[in-house]
């Protein structure tokens, strides 16, 4: 389906169109979207499997819209004389800085509540919050709430000077806010300062302004509040906890002695009351849960304290996302029960007044979902057992970064396009991409991975990104530091560290600031972080956002999310501008509960042990736990022996096609929808990751591992042409490329990289022929040999009872393709006896992705030969169909090859057969070949 821009309004005009999506399908609906919420309903039951977000419509939102909507029409009545001059000011259409129909409407609608006529209010209920009269303003990041604010600043301080003795109107203004950078930004708000909103956006008439400045404002973050108690100071005077009083005269210093004070709640989802946990729920909250109750807790135990004493006219709370968060003690994204307006996301988008997010659509892997959509779980699911990512564990940041390698990549090749775009356009600020990582870990070592530039150690990225001395473009945000910078109150002392961090982050994308010299975050071109970017980080040129970390709500993805939606130009909105985003989902899939009173039956188990009456079909084994080897000068790779490299979309995708993030829509993305479709690729990538560097990386890292016992660096040299010349054989021979689209470079990526290292680690051995001593292993110490005769276990899976093992039963995991096998095996002539390695404790070391891992291949089986002999064959019959598996064929040659030169264990062979019914041939086919090499 060809659908036209997703933007749909006008940002100056009542929204009057909207994407919906029925049955998965796009529809463009008249009228105006309902206000509400996506929620997760929890519904109890064993009818009842699915968590399924539910539309749940804000409808006193919905209520207050409607007459507001009317009471605009009908000419305001009922206002006083100095709000509808402000009233006729914003909406005058001869306006040079024209205001969103967003802000005028949150204006108009803390106005309504105020000044409507109470016939107009009949039925509205909006709930206190103990006491405090609470009104919030929901709006999207980007969408100019600061304005909003100098508006409701405007109207309460003009009508209190012009009627002192009303006591709906307040001259005092108390701004709260999180952190100091905000606190920073809100000083536009104060009518005396150089820039402010008031002159800039044209909030009031000519000749208001002066009066304005009459008012009394104090900027503060939080943190303010923070109770004071001297009682355990060494001082003379110990005045104790500090009184309501004494707190108002401390915080409100700037104040004086006013009352009836108008508070502003910036970043209002923070200023919530949080509600009392079971103590097994408060021990489960995670140490950022924690400090959020407590920064909550002070917050509004600070206005209960101000209310108490001077009196709170009313508190206007605005915010993008004013939804309780988890651990606050309320179900986690339900809203502010005194929410009275709603411009959210979907609808700023629709307006052209935000970015619009570009989110994964689809790729060429094949899934059903991109794999660059949820992209921690993606990553998680590749990683194994030992290195995933759990409730007490983080995943291993070494295999996150291997695998994170190809949307990084990608999104990083889609940055420097843009970034050439930039230059020809003569940007004064480069484009920024922002990485968002689960943890500090991760964090240092993504960012040291992108700031080596294309040439690092790691691989790198491009050489644009690269940190030179005295040159910093891809900046890591120390979190922590961040936090005490963020946090600081005036007249304490700040880390210069800290301040200097926050300065950078601050001017991230500004061309001008209050310093000397050049803003320091003006020429940063990539921001790694921990969590979210705080609030108040406005810069305007983010055009890439990458998620490495778990995102569980909704609510998080918009947050993160809004980080990047800034407008670059704000002349003409029916331009759309984009943000690439990748593993930010902006979807909640539905969980399915464990189902519940199903009656299990009871399973019989069967006794697998060894017989001692079959002593004579023991089968031994030595226990190889690594190898030795010590090359000189000369090394062999037998090419044949070594399985091939599948380069392939289905391992890492190569395109991926991403569309605007438009509309509510739940369940996986597709490509329906409204919005042109952009293909993303790593063709830049691919320029600057030469093949021949590639190469080279490679070969230096094998020579590292031939040679890290010996610090010969004369044999190095000898060595070197050796395996380079041995990794471009593999690479010409062995390396198959799927995708005929799919350029040789790709194998620049790391999983492709550690893939060929750890192949050719496995088959390279020294050139006997030429005088190199053999390749050997290395036997347990305590447990040398195993046996047959160790095997006794229980099972309740499926059995077949054997006659030519020592072991009673073969146990069936797959019983079709098992029991084919067993039955081939009693019947073949030439095996004497077998085994199902099951419990028998016969493993292959081998490495794979920098871990070492053990292979536990299907059967040992002991043959005979014609002459007589025997060999010891090890088996493995589903056949390799993926690149681990690949590697595990690699491992089970070395094994044999260096038990074999030891000589001590019989003779050994490994034979791999993809069917059963084949495997007297085949085995007979393979043996006679060994025997021909050898």
């Amino acid at each position: 389906m060809l659908v036209d821009n997703p933007i749909v309004n006008s940002p100056l005009e009542e929204p009057s169109r909207y994407w919906a999506y029925e049955e998965g399908q796009p529809v463009l609906k008249e009228g105006r979207r309902p206000a509400g919420y996506y929620f997760k309903a929890r519904a109890r039951g064993p009818q009842m499997a699915l968590l399924e977000e539910e539309f749940v419509p804000l409808e006193v939102v919905n209520a207050i819209r409607q007459r507001v909507k009317a009471w605009r029409e009908q000419g305001y009545p009922g206002v006083t004389p100095i709000t509808r001059q402000l009233l006729n000011h914003w909406n005058r259409p001869d306006r040079e800085r024209k205001l969103f129909f967003c802000q005028r409407e949150a204006a108009e609608t803390l106005i309504w509540l105020v000044e409507a006529p109470p016939g107009e209010k009949q039925g509205i209920a909006i709930p206190r919050d103990n006491g405090l009269v609470r009104y919030a303003c929901k709006m999207a990041t980007g969408s100019g709430k600061t304005v909003v604010m100098g508006m409701v600043i405007a109207w309460q301080v003009l009508n209190k000077l012009a009627n002192p003795q009303d006591r709906r109107f307040s001259d005092a203004v108390l701004l709260v806010c999180p952190n100091l950078t905000i606190k920073e930004r809100l000083q536009v708000l104060l009518p005396w300062k150089p820039g402010n909103y008031c002159e800039k956006f044209d909030l009031v008439p000519r000749g208001f302004l002066e009066r304005l400045q009459q008012g009394r404002f104090q900027i503060t973050n939080w943190h303010l509040f923070q109770p004071r108690d001297d009682s355990r100071s060494r001082s003379v005077v110990q005045r104790g906890p500090e009184g309501d009083a004494a707190f108002c005269q401390r915080v409100l210093r700037e104040l004086g002695n006013k009352q009836n004070i108008l508070v502003i709640n910036d970043e209002a989802h923070h200023a919530y009351r949080p509600a009392p946990l079971p103590e097994g729920l408060r021990e489960q909250l995670s140490l950022e849960e924690i400090a959020e109750r407590e920064e909550a807790t002070v917050w509004v135990s600070g206005l209960d304290r101000i209310h108490a004493v001077r009196g709170i006219n009313f508190c206007a709370d605005f915010s993008a996302t004013p939804f309780y968060i988890k651990g606050s003690g309320y179900e986690e994204g339900a809203p502010f029960p005194w929410i009275v307006s709603d411009f959210g996301l979907v609808d700023a988008i629709e307006s052209g007044i935000v970015k619009i997010p570009r989110v994964p659509v689809d790729d060429n892997t094949g899934a059903l979902i991109p794999a660059y959509f949820r992209l921690w779980e993606w990553i998680n699911s590749r990683l194994p057992a030992s290195e995933r990512q759990t409730a007490r564990r983080r995943a291993k940041p070494e295999s996150v970064l291997r695998e994170a390698e190809g949307a990084l990549t990608t999104l990083a090749s889609e940055w420097k396009k843009t970034f050439e775009a930039f230059q020809q356009a003569s940007s004064p600020v480069p484009p920024v991409m922002i990485v968002v990582c689960d943890n500090t870990d991760l964090a240092k070592l993504v960012h040291e991975h992108i700031a080596s530039g294309a040439t690092g150690a790691t691989g790198g990225v491009f050489e644009e990104l690269k940190n030179q001395p005295g040159q910093e473009v891809t900046f890591r945000i120390d979190t922590k530091l961040l936090a005490e910078a963020e946090s600081a109150i005036e007249g304490e002392t700040k880390q210069e560290v800290a301040e200097r961090l926050r300065k950078v982050v601050d001017t991230i994308g500004k061309t001008e600031w209050e310093g000397e010299g050049d803003p320091p975050g003006k020429n940063i071109r990539c921001v790694v972080s921990v969590g979210m970017l705080n609030e108040g980080w406005d810069a305007q040129n983010v055009t890439q956002i990458l998620g490495l970390r778990a995102f569980t709500s909704q609510l998080l993805c918009e947050q993160v999310v809004g980080r990047g939606l800034r407008r670059m130009n704000y002349d003409d909105f029916s331009e759309p501008e984009y943000v690439d985003v990748y593993g930010v989902p902006f979807e909640v899939i539905p969980v399915k509960k464990k189902p519940t009173g199903r009656s299990e039956v009871q399973k019989v188990s069967t006794l697998v042990r060894a017989l001692p009456e079959r002593k004579h079909l023991e089968i031994t084994f030595p226990r190889v736990e690594g190898y030795v080897f010590d090359v000189r000068s000369r090394i062999r790779l037998n090419l044949d022996q070594v399985p091939y490299l599948e380069v392939a979309p289905t391992q890492e995708p190569t395109e991926v096609v991403s569309k605007p993030a438009v509309g509510y829509r739940i369940g996986r993305p597709d490509r329906l929808g409204p919005g042109p479709e952009v293909v993303h690729d790593r063709n830049p990538f691919h320029r600057e990751k030469r093949l021949q560097a590639t190469v080279y990386e490679i070969a230096a890292e094998l020579t590292r591992r031939l040679k890290e016992k010996r610090e010969e660096w004369s044999a190095r040299h000898v060595l070197f042409p050796q395996v380079l010349e041995a990794v471009w054989r593999y690479i010409e021979e062995r390396v198959i490329l799927t995708d005929p689209d799919t350029p040789l470079e790709e194998i620049a990526l790391l999983r492709y990289k550690q893939r060929i290292i750890e192949r050719l680690t496995e088959a390279i051995e020294p050139d006997t022929e030429a005088g190199e001593p053999p390749l050997l292993p290395v036997i347990e110490r305590f447990r040398p040999i195993g046996s047959t005769s160790e095997v006794l276990f229980r099972t309740v899976r499926s059995c077949v009872g054997t006659v030519k093992s020592h072991i009673s039963h073969v146990v069936l995991d797959a019983p079709g393709w098992e029991h084919s096998v067993a039955y081939q095996l009693e019947r073949i002539p030439e095996v004497i006896a077998y085994a199902r390695n099951d419990h028998l404790d016969f493993t292959i070391p081998y490495e794979w992705e920098g871990v070492r891992h053990e292979y536990r291949p299907d059967y040992l089986i002991r043959w005979r030969m014609p002459d007589g002999g025997e060999v010891k064959i090890i088996l493995e019959v589903k056949g390799f169909t993926t690149e681990q598996d690949r590697q595990k064929e690699t491992a089970a040659r070395r094994w044999v090859r260096a038990v074999n030169h030891h000589g001590g264990f019989g003779k050994w062979a490994f034979y791999l057969c993809e069917e059963p019914r084949d495997i007297r041939r085949k085995i007979e086919e393979a043996l006679k070949k060994q025997l021909e090499l050898a």
